[in-house]
């Protein structure tokens, strides 16, 4: 994990539907999505990578290969169940009635089974995907993705952390609610995409900020609320765009008393009070000067959310990576292509894969830790030349988890490879029936919305909510007004609500995370023109968006 903090270091010092991604000015050919029906381009960029890895180029587009990677990953819905081996209740990530063994995680990472005993010739009178689905669902699955933490068991995708409730990808924090995306945290709540933050509620995408709520886009801000792209400011309410600042309401300055009293008026703890300030706090992040593109030391890069990376084409929230294409959060990455959370550390050679650490030359594979020379493999830790396997660890060798000579194993891979080009798999991802979770449970639903009508006719899975999670409210039991979702208020958190003066939400913990995903532009690419210049540039903001959507060089000029 030390190359993120590094990167996010450096990013809070540094800086105190009509869509057509960019290239870098490679040249490229035009394909149809086989989803869509659409055209989209790939570079000889990317046909130069796909013939080094052996595989054949593209069939759907971009957008559509992320929506696969993304939807194999569950990553806020918990359950209660049974482990598979121990009889134990455990948190879970698979729901009671999923069709696959589920393991706590102390027995998942521990010695008394052996993945190996799953093993299985491979049979050249059915399909690989039928044979891989097989094999789903006898190898034990890891219950939650928890690591080095005390105190986090109801969360997902979390390490080295303490005493965090209901947050989805954590490193390195403490005390943090309802939280998306957050690293080196402490007494966070309702926020995403925070790092090395203390004290904040509702916040999105800032660094090394204390003592805000409603902040967006804001950078080494203290005592910050209900204000948008900051940096380096104390003691603002309702601002924008102000860079070193003190003691401001609507971007004026005004006496330390007249700040104190505002602050008061706001935060008096009632819900009323509270969406005055924010109906207020949107007119004034509509009327303001948008950033086009958030990058900060980025050479030939598109994107949004890039820092540190070279040569990184559509690409978001990422740092210091090197030639990387249609990525999602990637750290530390070299020569990544199509690949969702690759990095942490580092990277290199990897295409079409969700969630890759320190991995090498991994093609469709999910879940992959310390390896090297993958393919169609899950959940597979410190392996080497696998095929089609899961669940493996320090194993070499082996086909559907089955183990062979090199020689064999050589032999056999290039049949499978040739039988399954022949059935048109190969080099296509695992499809939508092979994930382990209902679209609707999945990173996907944030990035790529779809209607239940939707997901099923695109072949996923769809959960239907537990109505027991719809009662009427109660003393101790609330209902989200938005969606009537019953949610309760954990005693940690109403002593935040007390500490910051905070109404009690009248929202769900699911609603409120939709809300602050909402207030981002969706990972796609828009050519549009700079509402100053006229010069055209690669944006989230589509050209229909109201507002003024600067470039980057106007942007600095009349902020900075």
């Amino acid at each position: 994990m030390s190359s993120i903090f590094h990167a996010i270091s450096v990013i809070s010092k540094a800086i105190s539907r009509n869509r057509r991604p960019c290239y870098n000015n490679f040249m490229s050919q035009t394909a149809i999505c086989r989803i869509t029906k659409k055209p989209f381009e790939i570079s000889d960029k990317e046909a130069d990578f796909c013939k080094k890895l052996g595989v054949p180029l593209p069939t759907i587009a971009p957008e559509e290969r992320m929506r696969a990677l993304m939807a194999t990953r569950n990553e806020w819905k918990l359950y209660r169940r049974k482990c598979d081996s121990t009889g134990q209740e455990i948190i879970s990530a698979y729901p009671p009635d999923s069709p696959f063994k589920v393991y706590n995680n102390t027995t998942w990472w521990g010695d008394t089974w052996d993945a190996l005993s799953f093993g299985r010739d491979f049979d050249f009178n059915r399909s690989f995907f039928e044979q891989f689905a097989e094999l789903q669902k006898v190898v034990p699955r890891e219950g939650t993705s928890i690591f080095n933490s005390e105190n986090c068991d109801y969360n997902l995708h979390i390490r080295q952390s303490k005493n965090c409730f209901l947050n989805s990808l954590v490193a390195n924090c403490e005390d943090t609610h309802y939280s998306y995306w957050i690293v080196n945290d402490k007494d966070v709540m309702d926020c995403g995409y925070t790092n090395d933050s203390t004290l904040c509620y509702d916040c999105s995408d800032i660094n090394n900020c204390y003592n805000c709520a409603a902040i967006y886009e804001a950078n080494d801000c203290n005592d910050c609320f209900f204000s948008f792209q900051m940096r380096g400011c104390h003691n603002c309410i309702f601002c924008s765009n102000l860079v070193n600042k003190e003691i401001h309401i609507l971007n004026k300055p005004v006496s330390k008393e007249e700040f104190e009293a505002a602050k008061a008026k706001i935060f008096d703890g009632t819900i009323a009070s509270w969406r005055r300030a924010y109906d207020e706090f949107l007119k004034l992040r509509g009327e303001a000067i948008q950033q086009g593109v958030h990058t900060l030391k980025c050479e030939k890069c598109t994107g949004d959310h890039i820092y540190n990376c070279k040569n990184c084409t559509n690409c978001f929230d990422s740092f210091e990576s090197e030639d990387c294409f249609n990525g999602i959060s990637l750290s530390d990455s070299k020569d990544v292509f199509n690949a969702y959370s690759a990095g942490w550390q580092r990277c290199e050679v990897v295409y079409n894969c969700c969630v890759s650490r320190t991995s090498t030359n991994i093609a469709f594979c999910t879940y992959t830790w310390f390896s090297t020379n993958l393919r169609y493999c899950d959940s597979c830790v410190s392996c080497h030349d696998c095929f089609g396997c899961i669940g493996l660890r320090h194993k070499r060798y082996c086909i559907l988890n089955k183990q062979y000579s090199k020689e064999s194993f050589d032999k056999l891979r290039m049949t499978i490879m040739e039988y399954m080009k022949k059935a048109g798999e190969w080099g296509e991802f695992f499809p939508p029936q092979l994930s382990p979770y209902a679209y609707n449970e999945t990173g996907a639903t944030d990035f790529f919305p779809l209607s239940k009508e939707e997901a099923i006719a695109h072949g996923w899975r769809w959960r239907e909510p537990d109505q027991k999670e719809y009662l009427p409210a109660t003393k101790e039991i609330m209902a989200c007004e938005q969606c009537g979702k019953n949610y309760k208020i954990i005693p940690q958190e109403a002593k935040f609500y007390v500490r910051m003066n905070l109404p009690t939400p009248k929202k769900c913990p699911s609603c409120r995370h939709a809300a602050r995903m909402a207030m981002r532009n969706a990972p796609h690419l828009f050519e549009r023109a700079c509402s100053k210049c006229g010069e055209k540039f690669e944006s989230t903001f589509s050209p229909k968006s109201d507002g003024k959507i600067y470039c980057e060089k106007c942007y600095r000029t009349e902020v900075y």
